[in-house]
Parts: C-alpha cells; structure tokens; sequence
C-alpha cells in the first residue's frame, strides 16, 4: 500500500483588502506625474498627499485584519517608491527645476536615488530596527516637503521658475535626509484604540483648526519641522553624552 501523500498545492492568491489600497496609492502617485506633465502643480501635489493618506492605511488594515504577506510587503515597498520617489522629483521637476538644466535633474535624480536607498535599507532592517525610530527621513515625509511646498507657491501665484534653485536645495535636501543617519520618530508606538488623555483629544482638535486656517501653508510647515527634528534631535542626544563621558572622566 502506497502511504505516500499527495503533494501540496501551493496558495497563490493574494489578499485583496490591503492590496486594494496599495493600488490606490500607486495610482496617486502616477496620476501626480500625469497632471505634472500637464501643468496641473496642485491636482499633482495633492495626488501625492493623498499615495500618503492611502499608504497609511494598507498596513494597519492588514495587520488588523490579519492578512499580513511577503507579497503584500514587496508590492508595497514598489509602490512607494513611484508615490514617494519617482513622482516627487518628477513633479519638482516639470515645476521648477527643468530650467536649471543640468542641476536640475541632477537635484531630482538625487532624491530619487536617495528614496531607493532609503527602501531598500529600510526592508533590510525590518525586524532588526527599533520601530520607535526611523533611521534617514522617511520618503513618505520627504515628499510632504515637495508635494505641500510646490501646493503653496502655487496658492501663493509663485511661478517654480522664480524659486528654481530653492526648489532645487529643497529636492535634494529631502533626498539627503533619506539616507542621513538621523534618528526620526516614527510615531508608531501611538495607541490610537486604547484610552487617551482629555487634553490629548483638544490637541487634536485644535491642531485640525490651525491647519484648516490655510492647509498647504500649514502642511509645509509640519513636513519642514519634522524634517529638521531628526538632525536637531541627533545632534543634542550626541551632545548630551558628551557631556556625560567629559563628567565621568574629566581628563578625557
């Protein structure tokens, strides 16, 4: 008698909860490019803003629903990467920095470059990496810079061509802070189901007011503070142990 099983078939569905909105971000960003190419800054810029809100949401539907995947991590980490990488220094780059000739796509290649490195150390370090912290800015947030900057020059009737060289700095400033060595918050720790201070809630509401005032002013603002926070907050943790090892031994 022949006790020998049958081979197991392999699963190759995918879920469909988590990928559908991964979907949608990849769309946000390639629909930024599209309205871009057509001197559409804001629909691009808010294209952008919107791969965010969408990105943000595909990971926790799929650990709350528990339909986490290999597949599902690499299919997010590409889509990134044309939300977060390509359609940024694309749109900087249909906006202000093409007449800059060389610098230009050299400042826009270099935060491209710089999104890719930064994915691809992040999923080296899954697993491995405190989840407090970010190492480098997060692309995510390097294209709040862009996408909210380039929304309100163009509330404000600023022309790219008139602010080429900031727009320029601010690309590969972003891209550089990809792949800096700065610790960044990572706010994953935040326990939005579970109880939460009164005054916590008012903070909330009060911090939807101030951006409701002007949005894309506003915005640019929070995507700028929090670019800064990593290096500020680096550099005085550096200093404070400094101080610290001078005080244990004086004649260092």
């Amino acid at each position: 008698m022949d006790e020998t099983l049958p081979p197991r078939k392999i699963r190759r569905g995918i879920y469909l909860l988590p990928n559908l909105f991964t979907t949608a971000a990849l769309f946000a960003g390639f629909y930024a490019v599209l309205s871009a190419t057509q001197g559409r800054f804001e629909a691009a810029a808010l294209g952008i803003l919107a791969a965010m809100v969408l990105d943000g949401f595909d990971g926790r539907i799929a650990r709350i629903t528990n339909t986490q995947s290999a597949f599902g991590a690499e299919y997010d980490s590409l889509s990134d990467m044309v939300a977060f990488g390509v359609a940024p220094a694309l749109v900087a780059y249909h906006w202000a920095l093409g007449g800059l000739g060389k610098v230009g796509w050299l400042a826009a290649f270099v935060y491209t470059a710089a999104a890719a490195l930064r994915l691809a150390r992040f999923n080296t370090q899954i697993g491995i990496a405190d989840k407090r912290y970010f190492q480098g800015l997060a692309s995510p947030a390097a294209a709040a810079i862009i996408a909210t900057g380039i929304w309100t020059a163009n509330d404000l009737g600023i022309d790219g061509a008139n602010v080429s060289w900031l727009a320029a700095f601010l690309t590969a400033g972003a891209g550089l802070l990809m792949v800096s060595n700065f610790r960044y918050l990572s706010f994953k720790q935040l326990n939005l189901q579970g109880r939460v201070p009164f005054l916590l809630a008012v903070a909330v509401m009060l911090g939807f007011a101030v951006v409701y005032i002007y949005p894309p002013l506003v915005l640019f603002l929070l995507a700028l503070t929090y670019a800064v926070s990593g290096p500020v907050w680096t550099l005085s943790r550096l200093r404070r142990r400094g101080r610290v090892r001078r005080h244990r031994d004086p004649a260092a």
